[in-house]
């Protein structure tokens, strides 16, 4: 007999117990479990952008990609520590 045969709930405790770290730890779900610093650099993209979530994360991707296509990460990444982010 398998596994989840034998505990159908298991997985679903296993679940409950990460979701339960994660908020002890001060993390939030916002698509997977952030930081609060984190968090407050998304907050301050929403409120200046006026972006949803699903606009965050698609600009964020294609920000990313563009970097990457100009050859130009390395300098986004010295931009972002620049300005403890």
């Amino acid at each position: 007999m398998t596994e989840s045969k034998k505990n159908p709930r298991a997985n679903a405790d296993k679940q409950k117990r990460f979701r339960e770290r994660q908020r002890e730890a001060g993390k939030r779900q916002v698509r997977g479990y952030v930081t609060p610093e984190a968090l407050s650099c998304y907050e301050e993209i929403q409120q200046k952008t006026g972006w949803n979530d699903n606009e965050v994360l698609s600009n964020s991707i294609r920000l990313m990609y563009a970097a990457y296509r100009c050859g130009q990460v390395k300098l986004l990444n010295e931009w972002l520590k620049d300005h403890n982010r």
